[in-house]
C-alpha cells in the first residue's frame, strides 16, 4: 500500500494580500485565493504538520494586508492542527512584518528556525529594503553555518524566498538571489536536504551544493515560462504545494487551486489493490 508520510507541510508562496477592496494588477482578489487554498487543504483531509508561508505575504507591505493574512491563517491552522512558519519577500515590510505576523518590534532580518516532528525548518531574509532581487548577507551566512553544525533528526529543510537558481523568465532570472555560490558553500556537507523557495510565480525545480531546489507555485498569479517573442505576462492561475517526508526522503508535488474538470475520481485503496495483483503479484 502507498507509505504514510512522516512529515508533511504546506507551501502557500506569494500569495500578495492586499487590503479590503483592492485587487493584484485591478485584476486578482488575493484574499479569495487565499481562502480557497486553506479550503482545498482542509476538504482533502490531510494530515497537515506545518504551513510555511514562503514570502510576499503582502502585495505592498501594507499592516492591513498582514492582518487579513493573519485572520485567513489562524482559522485554517487551528482545522489542520499545523504550525505557521513565516517568510520574508522583497513585497514585505520588515517592520510591519514583524509587528502583525510575529508579535516582534524591529526592522532587522526575519532569520529564524522551526522545529516541525524532528525536521528543522531554516528561514533565512533574502529581502533588501527597496530592491526586488535576493541577496544574503555575510553575517546571516555567519549564522546558517553555525546553525548547521548540528544535525536534526529528521534533516534540514531551508526557505529562502528568493530561488538560488537561473530561470528561463527573464524577470525572474534578473531578480533570483545572487551570489548562490556564497550560500552553496555553507550548505556543502550538511543535512539540508531541500532547499524551498517562491517569488518566481512559476514552478520549477533545481540543485545547489548536489541539494533539490523547489521553486513552488505563486498564489497570486503565474509567470508565462512560453510568453510569445518579447514579452513578458503574467497569467491567471494559482498553486500551492505539499511536501512529504517519504522514507526519509523530501518530495515536493505542485497542487493546483480553482474548479479544475474532475477526468475520474475512483475508490483509492480499491485502485492500489487492483494494481498490485496484477503488475505486482500481491493484493
Amino acid at each position: 500500500m502507498t507509505p504514510e508520510p512522516e512529515l508533511t507541510l504546506i507551501q502557500l508562496s506569494d500569495p500578495h494580500l492586499c487590503g479590503q477592496g483592492e485587487l493584484v494588477h485591478g485584476v486578482v482578489d488575493t484574499h479569495a485565493t487565499l481562502e480557497a487554498a486553506f479550503a482545498t487543504v482542509l476538504a482533502s483531509g490531510t494530515r497537515v504538520h506545518g504551513m510555511l508561508l514562503t514570502g510576499d505575504l503582502a502585495n505592498s507591505g501594507k499592516p492591513e494586508a498582514y492582518r487579513r493574512l493573519a485572520a485567513a491563517v489562524a482559522p485554517a491552522a487551528t482545522g489542520l492542527g499545523a504550525q505557521v512558519v513565516y517568510a520574508m519577500g522583497n513585497h514585505d515590510d520588515r517592520g510591519a512584518f514583524r509587528r502583525e505576523l510575529l508579535d516582534s518590534p524591529g526592522d532587522a532580518p526575519v532569520d529564524a528556525v522551526h522545529w516541525i516532528q524532528g525536521a528543522r525548518i531554516v528561514v533565512l531574509d533574502s529581502s533588501t529594503p527597496g530592491r526586488p532581487d535576493g541577496r544574503l548577507e555575510p553575517a546571516q551566512l555567519d549564522w546558517l553555518r553555525a546553525e548547521l553544525a548540528q544535525p536534526a533528526p529528521r534533516g534540514t529543510l531551508l526557505v529562502v524566498h528568493h530561488p538560488p537558481l537561473p530561470s528561463p523568465v527573464a524577470s525572474a532570472h534578473l531578480l533570483r538571489l545572487h551570489d548562490a555560490e556564497a550560500l552553496a558553500g555553507v550548505l556543502k556537507g550538511t543535512d539540508v536536504r531541500l532547499i524551498v523557495s517562491g517569488h518566481a510565480h512559476h514552478t520549477g525545480c533545481g540543485s545547489l551544493a548536489g541539494i533539490p531546489v523547489w521553486v513552488g507555485p505563486a498564489l497570486a498569479y503565474r509567470s508565462d515560462a512560453l510568453a510569445p517573442p518579447g514579452r513578458l505576462r503574467g497569467l491567471a492561475g494559482a498553486g500551492i504545494s505539499r511536501i512529504d517526508l517519504i522514507d526519509g526522503r523530501f518530495v515536493a508535488t505542485a497542487v493546483e487551486i480553482g474548479d479544475p474538470v474532475v477526468v475520474y475520481d475512483q475508490d483509492k485503496e480499491q485502485q492500489v489493490r487492483y494494481a498490485l495483483a496484477k503488475f505486482f503479484g500481491n493484493g
